[in-house]
């Protein structure tokens, strides 16, 4: 249980970090990134699945390049949904879903570190 909200924690940083990279991207404060990165994260563990089932024809002809664009819509419709946190556009949603998930990635492995042998 606490890992789960520690990496939640590490998104809501992520998200944070995000904002503050990227210009089309804005979070009001704290409080609206710990929203928005629970937000995300249902939304990826519901949603996603099923657009992905659906759009495979289209991912797989594209060579899995349409997963950008299934994020990149996700990460823009939390955005649009949420008040505080806003996301400038289609191009801002994917490209912010992939520097948020480069820095959740970072800052996980960096915070989970696993000791190899």
């Amino acid at each position: 249980m606490l890992k789960v909200l520690v990496v939640w924690v590490i998104n809501a940083l992520a998200l944070l970090t995000v904002a503050y990279v990227m210009p089309g991207i804005a979070v009001a404060s704290f409080a609206t990134a710990l929203v928005a990165a629970l937000v995300l994260g249902l939304v990826n563990a519901v949603i996603r699945p099923v657009l992905v089932l659906l759009t495979l024809p289209v991912t797989i002809v594209t060579l899995g390049l349409f997963i950008f664009v299934i994020n990149g819509l996700l990460f823009w419709f939390v955005g649009s949904y949420l008040q505080g946190f806003v996301v400038g556009g289609f191009w801002a949603g994917v490209f912010g879903a992939i520097v948020y998930s480069l820095i959740s990635w970072a800052l996980s492995s960096l915070v989970f570190e696993e000791k190899k042998i």
